[in-house]
């Protein structure tokens, strides 16, 4: 037990408009839109978190800010911001679903308990293995004139790894854009495929065989999130790695994944499990039976991604890196006092106790969507 109270407990809800419409097999994405958790300690000690749904995936910014600010800040009020697992647990008791609230609770929960201890968030949850991993930017303008031209600037950054969102145009539309990356850059390109469950099952293995030409590293998620075994078939007879990212969430969805060999990789995201810990869980339940993971996000901004950094540094054997661009390429601001840490095409691990980021209430108040909940 520490000495220390939860005092306060702010909700921001929060827009963040995008320096391009992003589009996907599932939709087309303008903006981040994110609920942003602010709990303050009767000794002055502040913890950020914030909750980055996508209504097609996992929920909306809406929802979890009432999940936050109705249902858990009353079982939150006077406790001990230390006791993370207790109030996580409690959290599950009190609300189904919503993972994204519940990360944001346990993110500024290891924020504050990180600054009492003067330790960071990855050494919270069991001590960091890197101090960087290379970044991955999404391709997915769909004026792809635009997104070369992106990409370049990206490639003087020192940016090597790109992932194409494919499934939104035709087929033809794909092909010509990875042809297009590997005809400019060559094999010094790490490019990477994401359907965003884009793929009707019933032609996914003859669109992702046509992309081999291309030699991807990966495939993520052709097929719909409870096309599971469509999605294991797919992973059986198609030579590339096949990611699962919509088909896993939690370590529940893990267990059933491997015991099922759906993937080669599953994508891990605080967004999608409720948290850094059970991210963690996820990971371990991969690595005892041979997958690989790779550290995806939502539309975030750099608290999240912070968050996520943390997650992956935690993380013992990191092969495919991660995706955390959006604070940095993708936003048209961020609502960090400092820029979140890229260089060379490297994500780093923000340094200092707890995440290691101050947010600026200043930001928050010029994206705000409407009064903070309190």
């Amino acid at each position: 037990m520490s000495e220390h109270k939860i005092e306060q407990f702010r909700v921001h809800r929060i827009s963040i408009p995008a320096k391009a419409v992003h589009s996907h097999g599932s939709g087309d994405v303008a903006g981040i839109t994110v609920a942003i958790l602010e709990i303050v300690t009767d000794t002055g000690i502040t913890g950020w978190g914030e909750a980055s749904p996508w209504p097609v995936f996992t929920g909306t910014a809406e929802g979890n800010a009432a999940a936050l600010h109705i249902h858990l800040r009353p079982h939150l009020i006077g406790q001990d911001p230390v006791q993370v697992e207790k109030h996580m647990n409690m959290a599950d008791k009190v609300i189904v679903g919503h993972p994204e609230a519940k990360a944001a609770l346990e993110m500024a929960l290891l924020d504050i308990t990180g600054q009492i201890c003067g330790l960071s968030v990855c050494e919270l949850v069991g001590g960091q293995m890197r101090d960087s991993m290379g970044m991955s930017f999404s391709i997915a303008n769909p004026d792809f004139d635009a997104d070369l031209d992106d990409i370049a600037a990206m490639w003087e950054d020192g940016v090597r790894i790109f992932k194409f969102k494919t499934g939104f145009k035709d087929h033809k539309f794909d092909l010509m854009r990875c042809e297009k990356l590997r005809e400019i850059y060559g094999d010094e390109a790490d490019i990477r495929v994401d359907y965003n469950q884009g793929l009707p099952a019933y032609d996914a293995v003859r669109c992702i065989r046509d992309l081999e030409a291309f030699r991807p590293t990966f495939v993520e998620q052709p097929v719909k999130m409870h096309e599971r075994e469509a999605l294991a078939h797919i992973a059986h007879v198609i030579d590339t790695p096949i990611m699962a990212d919509e088909s896993v969430f939690d370590p529940k969805g893990a267990l059933y994944g491997v015991q099922h060999r759906i993937a080669d990789i599953f994508s891990l995201k605080i967004m999608k499990s409720g948290g850094i810990r059970r991210a963690l869980e996820v990971a371990a339940i991969a690595r005892a039976a041979g997958i690989e993971v790779y550290g995806g996000c939502m539309f975030e901004t750099g608290l999240a991604h912070a968050a996520g950094t943390h997650l992956m540094a935690a993380v013992p054997d990191l092969l495919l890196q991660c995706e955390f661009y959006m604070a940095t390429y993708y936003a048209a601001e961020d609502i960090l006092t400092q820029p979140f840490p890229v260089k060379n095409g490297r994500v780093y691990v923000p340094t200092g106790p707890g995440l290691g980021v101050r947010v600026d209430p200043a930001m928050l108040e010029k994206y705000a969507v409407d009064t903070p909940l309190a």
